[in-house]
């Protein structure tokens, strides 16, 4: 497999690609299981899901050759969540959210969720949005892991479908 660092591209998904995306999302799901979580393990999220994130223009691949490698929702508007959170924001400006984040186990250790993170920080400036929030699973480890190592900052806790979420934030100015 070739070294995963040129020809990245992060663009808007297309209708036609529910099935790739879903397949990418199913092995994740598959792996929070594996890893004992608790994350994604109740039907969420599903096809459905994909194809509501594509109709609202929240849905996004990262890819390499056309070759799907990452998927993510951005989505550039308040998320109702994150207004109630138990901790504190470090901004409370305008903002993306990151969600559902999977990616293909094509790309599976070659750093591709640091690279999507970094296609996403770039997105967002051009934008004139200067900070990401974004809520895992407290056994998610490789996010957390990714989080930390991107210097996301840990706010502290928001509620999603009746369930705690670490929640964080990075401003990227």
């Amino acid at each position: 497999m070739s070294n995963i660092t040129e020809n990245l591209i992060l663009r808007k998904a297309d209708i036609s690609e529910v099935p790739q995306i879903w397949s990418i999302l199913q092995d994740a799901i598959e792996q929070r299981r594996q890893d004992g979580s608790t994350q994604w393990q109740d039907g969420y999220p599903n096809e459905l899901t994909i194809q509501n994130d594509i109709q609202n223009g929240y849905a996004y691949v990262l890819t390499e050759n056309e070759s799907i490698l990452c998927y993510a929702a951005i989505i550039f508007e308040k998320e109702p969540a994150y207004e109630e959170i138990q901790g504190k924001w470090l901004t409370n400006g305008d903002y993306a959210v990151v969600h559902r984040v999977a990616a293909s186990k094509l790309a599976k250790g070659k750093g591709i969720a640091t690279k999507l993170f970094k296609n996403i920080e770039q997105i967002c400036i051009t934008n004139n949005i200067y900070s990401i929030k974004i809520d895992t699973n407290f056994d998610n480890i490789p996010m957390l892991k990714i989080l930390e190592k991107l210097d996301y900052s840990y706010c502290g806790e928001v509620f999603f479908r009746g369930a705690a979420r670490k929640a964080f934030e990075k401003k990227l100015i």
